[in-house]
């Protein structure tokens, strides 16, 4: 699948283990890869969520070319993972209002620009990158940064959107949503404990008896609160399992960095 990669903890520690013994990549890296999307979640409408982006690629395996997801925060500017962009820039195209992306509906553009966070993989965290798109999606409403991060409190209500796995729970390649109540920074803390959780620039979201959450597919994809971009997909362990949260980086922490992208 692309999009949000999931580990299962035990592929989680084979890949650490093996990065780590050939140098290859960091911990942060070793964390995340394209391919995931929503589990145990309900149709959901690009006509009611507009600025929900799918960012194809032409080189994943699936038919449709779904890969990650994005959200358009200026008609010419989406907002995703930086663990998504790690392909060359003229294999992605944004797809806009495609409820089904088996299908040809909606507006396209290629993506003329790439920023990515340059602490990411350096760093933990930082899974942030602003694309340009060649052609604008004028007159589509567009989604504004949280930029408080007091918005990260126990028990919001937030809401992620994606076209990722639905491990069954849904079909495939079709816009879902679900939400995924925050935990909180000292849950995460504790069931990621070795996996490099970020209380300062990421949120901790989803049930602690597992049924519900983002999946492979959904890397990049939107987490709103408050009609805001509270979050963008990130990581997390299996999809849905009990226990494992997913991780979501947190909007507001690098909201200063995003806008100067964006309004650049």
């Amino acid at each position: 699948m692309t999009g949000k990669l999931k580990f299962t903890r035990a592929a989680m520690v084979a890949v650490m283990v093996a990065v780590a013994s050939a140098g290859a990549i960091s911990t942060a890296e070793a964390r995340v890869a394209p391919g995931t999307n929503i589990v145990g979640g309900t149709l959901a409408s690009t006509a009611q969520a507009p600025w929900a982006i799918a960012l194809n690629n032409s080189q994943s395996p699936v038919p449709s070319g779904q890969y990650c997801g994005a959200t358009l925060v200026k008609a010419n500017k989406i907002v995703t993972a930086a663990h998504c962009v790690t392909k060359a820039r003229s294999t992605y195209t944004a797809v806009q209002g495609r409820d089904k992306l088996s299908t040809t509906t909606g507006r396209t553009s290629k993506i003329s620009s790439i920023w990515k966070d340059p602490l990411y993989g350096r760093a933990p965290g930082h899974d942030v990158a602003v694309l340009t798109l060649t052609t604008p999606f004028t007159g589509v409403p567009t989604l504004p940064l949280e930029t408080s991060r007091a918005a990260d409190a126990v028990g919001a209500q937030p809401v992620v959107y994606g076209w990722g796995n639905t491990e069954g729970t849904g079909p495939a390649d079709t816009f879902q949503k679900v939400t995924v109540p925050v935990l909180g920074d000292s849950y995460c803390g504790q069931v990621y404990a070795g996996y490099d959780y970020v209380a300062d620039g990421e949120i901790c979201a989803g049930y602690k008896e597992g049924g519900k959450d983002s999946c492979q597919g959904d890397s990049g994809g939107p987490l709103v609160l408050n009609g805001r971009l509270f979050g963008v997909v990130s990581w997390g362990i299996g999809c849905a399992d009990a226990g494992n949260p997913g991780v979501y980086a947190e909007v507001a922490t690098y909201a200063s960095a995003l806008t100067a992208q964006i309004n650049s």
